[in-house]
């Protein structure tokens, strides 16, 4: 049967919500599916019936009661027999859905999305609490970067919290601080990159930033997975900034953690 997801989103209370477009009625016994990519591992979840005539349905499937792993899970219509993967035409995509999803505290994250061949699955990922960045540039000779404070169930109000940067450059003695502002789950921070250069052996090197917020008990990576975009050290490329003839500019690594890289 024909079966086109025109609307999925994870709800904040991690329910699946589809709107279906079908081109055959649900009948009673009809199954929605998950199977999880590498492991072939399964879900199945009984739907009702959606009447004699209709075209579309609704779906509200709670993910927590089915006890999915991390990874990546295709969504397939069973009826009568046949199995049918579900395609989309919704991208699953929407930062301020994912900002909003993202104040709670989880362990686990559940993401609604549509896959490079057009059909609908589910990422599932470990949610701990995460410093995710909106926005990184220099300006006036600093390094600033502003951001969401992501799973720490902090409420997004005025509340400011003490807070710090820290660079990290393999030695810890080593390590460069400023004071950071949060308030509520919103952060900003700044450094000075001469002081990034001057701290620099040799003038090369990498330093990686961290944020330190009262209560939080672990030190924060500053990262960027709430978004879309995997892979952002291939992806996404800052302009550099020339310091005393010194190139300074911002990337990623391999699992989109911040960096700064001097001299590279």
């Amino acid at each position: 049967m024909g079966v086109v997801v025109s609307d999925a989103e994870v709800t904040l209370a991690d329910v699946l919500s589809l709107r279906l477009a079908i081109e055959q009625p649900l009948v009673d016994g009809t199954r929605l599916v998950l199977r999880q990519r590498g492991t072939g591992e399964e879900r199945h979840v009984t739907l009702g019936a959606s009447g004699r005539k209709t075209r579309d349905a609704s779906v509200a499937i709670s993910l927590a009661p089915l006890d999915l792993e991390p990874g990546r899970w295709d969504a397939y219509l069973e009826q009568d027999g046949p199995r049918t993967r579900i395609q989309s035409v919704d991208p699953g995509f929407s930062l301020d859905r994912l900002d909003a999803y993202a104040l709670g505290r989880r362990t686990l994250a559940y993401r609604a999305y549509r896959t490079r061949n057009g059909y609908l699955a589910l990422k599932i990922d470990q949610a701990e609490p995460a410093a995710d960045i909106r926005a990184v540039w220099f300006r006036e000779g600093r390094f600033e970067v502003t951001g969401l404070l992501a799973y720490t169930g902090f409420d997004d109000d005025d509340q400011q919290r003490r807070a710090t940067l820290t660079l990290r450059h393999g030695d810890p003695a080593a390590a460069l601080r400023s004071s950071a502002t949060v308030q509520g789950v919103r952060f900003h921070a700044a450094l000075s990159l001469c002081d990034v250069l001057a701290a620099t052996p040799g003038s090369q090197g990498t330093w990686q930033p961290y944020l330190e917020v009262d209560g939080l008990e672990r030190v924060l990576p500053l990262s960027a997975r709430l978004d879309d975009v995997e892979g952002k050290r291939r992806r996404v490329h800052y302009p550099r900034a020339l310091v005393d003839g010194v190139p300074v500019r911002p990337s990623f690594t391999s699992g989109d953690d911040l960096l700064l890289e001097v001299g590279v």
